[in-house]
């Protein structure tokens, strides 16, 4: 019982920061795509 919850426990912790990393990941895509567009209004 005391493995299993371990386990379980280790995988959550497994998919919130593989979870996090793909939302920063996001986050720059957007922010990348928004400094295209500035750069293009502006030339």
């Amino acid at each position: 019982m005391k493995r299993t919850s371990i386990a379980v426990l280790g995988l959550l912790l497994l998919a919130v920061l593989s979870g996090c990393n793909t939302i920063h990941g996001a986050g720059e895509d957007i922010e990348r795509g928004g400094e295209a567009m500035q750069d293009a209004a502006t030339n």
